[in-house]
């Protein structure tokens, strides 16, 4: 029986369990630069058992970063840190992801804990966000630069120079970031995109600029190496974008070489009211999965060893994403496998306090 211990195999990658370490933002960065809370925190969660462990959003761009606290992946001085990091990830037994993003309209703010506001472009630490369609996020800020094809043509050259880089620094998994209002979501949504241009409008349009995006970047990524996107499945909202886009998108990006969908909600319309109870989004990872005949991943409160292994036994989706939980416990892993019943390697260093 297929469980949350099983092996998976995509493409020519094997991961040891369906277990995988949510991008999670850290805002902990310097002009991009990973350092030593990264190597870690992503390092722990490896030793703690985890099958795949991604990296947070990774900026393609300085003017791409949600903050000025956020990993970088835009120039070649960023791969060393992160070549120690995945060096470190695979010793011990974990694959090393990457999130690959740009934060669009939702780029430009100070860090959580500092209030989470708009820095405006002027500002010290600020810069001109850029987006779709002149449209902000929420009313109380100030309206994103509308992209003119110059710099939709900058950005999708950002994604693939990002992905050669990802490569050199030993990243086995990339994904896309098209989720949480961010610059491709940003696209993808009609609440969000206007434009009257052959990237607005129709769903083909909309779809448009993502495709672009991943066609340049398989044009650098190996072939044999997996590609996962993350999309917002369902915004929440009457008239924005829903299970059934993410369905018929689903099944465009397996034809683009796309190995799995990352499964979220939300995060592009200010103020939408979401069903928040445990395991919210699984329904739309199950569904995309079923219909589009596509790996899925789900996330988003998943707590208990019992309710991921649930998922992964009854076919709803193909691996388990998680992120407050393997915050709270970076063993996460190793518990639930005790609870399950299954017997999995530990570090030999940690062999004595073994169950």
């Amino acid at each position: 029986m297929t469980h949350l211990f099983s092996p998976i195999k995509i493409k020519n990658i094997s991961f040891k369990n369906r277990i995988v370490v949510s991008p999670m933002c850290q805002y902990s960065s310097t002009d991009g630069f990973a350092n030593n809370w990264h190597l870690v925190h992503l390092g722990s969660r490896a030793v703690g058992g985890a099958g795949l462990v991604i990296t947070e959003a990774t900026a393609v761009s300085p003017e791409g970063r949600i903050s000025p606290g956020d990993l970088g992946i835009w120039k070649d001085e960023h791969i060393a840190k992160l070549k120690e990091i995945t060096t470190f990830i695979e010793e011990h037994g974990a694959i090393a992801g990457v999130q690959l993003a740009h934060a669009g309209r939702k780029a430009s703010h100070t860090e959580p804990w500092n209030g989470g506001k708009q820095i405006q472009p002027d500002a010290e630490n600020g810069w001109q966000t850029l987006a779709p369609s002149a449209l902000p996020f929420s009313r109380s800020e100030t309206a994103p630069a509308e992209m003119d094809k110059p710099a939709m043509a900058k950005v999708i050259a950002d994604f693939k120079e990002a992905a050669v880089r990802a490569l050199a620094a030993g990243f086995k998994v990339i994904e896309l970031h098209g989720a949480h209002g961010y610059l491709l979501h940003e696209f993808l949504s009609p609440v969000s995109n206007i434009r009257t241009d052959e990237y607005g409008g129709s769903f083909d349009n909309r779809i448009r600029f993502l495709l672009e995006i991943i066609d340049a970047v398989n044009e650098v990524w190996p072939a044999n190496n997996p590609l996962f996107v993350r999309l917002s499945t369902t915004e929440w909202t009457p008239g924005a974008w829903t299970i059934d886009d993410s369905i018929a998108l689903a099944k465009i990006l397996m034809d683009k070489g796309v190995d799995l969908i990352d499964c979220s909600t939300g995060g592009n319309v200010a103020g939408a009211q979401i069903p928040l109870k445990p395991g919210y989004q699984v329904e739309f990872a199950e569904a995309i999965r079923k219909q589009a005949g596509i790996l899925t991943a789900a996330v988003g409160l998943i707590t208990t060893p019992e309710q991921a292994d649930e998922i992964i036994q009854t076919g709803q989706a193909d691996m388990v994403i998680m992120a407050r939980e393997l915050l709270r416990d970076p063993h996460f892993p190793l518990r639930a496998a005790h609870q399950l019943g299954h017997d999995v390697k530990w570090p030999v260093q940690y062999e004595r306090a073994k169950w």
